[in-house]
């Protein structure tokens, strides 16, 4: 029976070892001991990248752009949820902060997750 030794990935060291040795059971075959290790070892590196290397979610703006990017959409495209075409400008050029009611059409209309929409973000007053 093949044994593999698994530790905790406790600095920037452990994280580089686990990484190539990550590498090295990329082609594994599922139910195999390597699997298995590639696996858990997966699984620690993701949870070291999360403590250590956060991302934060993008400003609420720039996922409301994305979004139109992502589906086509104009400005005059917002008007629905957002009020009238003055408001829709003043909103992605960041004149104007976005309200409890746009924040929740936007999230239930173009499926912008809530967390992304409620961050703070700067003004440009």
């Amino acid at each position: 029976m093949h044994t593999t030794t698994i530790k905790p990935i406790r600095n920037e060291q452990d994280y580089q070892e686990t990484l190539t040795r990550i590498e090295q059971l990329m082609e594994a075959i599922p139910n195999t001991p390597e699997f298995d290790e590639l696996d858990v070892l997966t699984t620690l590196v993701e949870a070291y990248e999360e403590k250590h290397y956060p991302i934060a979610p993008p400003n609420p703006i720039d996922a409301i752009k994305f979004r139109m990017e992502q589906l086509g959409l104009k400005q005059s495209d917002l008007i629905p949820y957002i009020g009238s075409k003055s408001k829709v400008s003043e909103i992605l050029s960041n004149k104007r902060a976005l309200s409890k009611q746009m924040i929740r059409s936007l999230h239930e209309s173009l499926n912008i997750p809530l967390e992304v929409l409620i961050q703070p973000y700067p003004l440009n007053n």
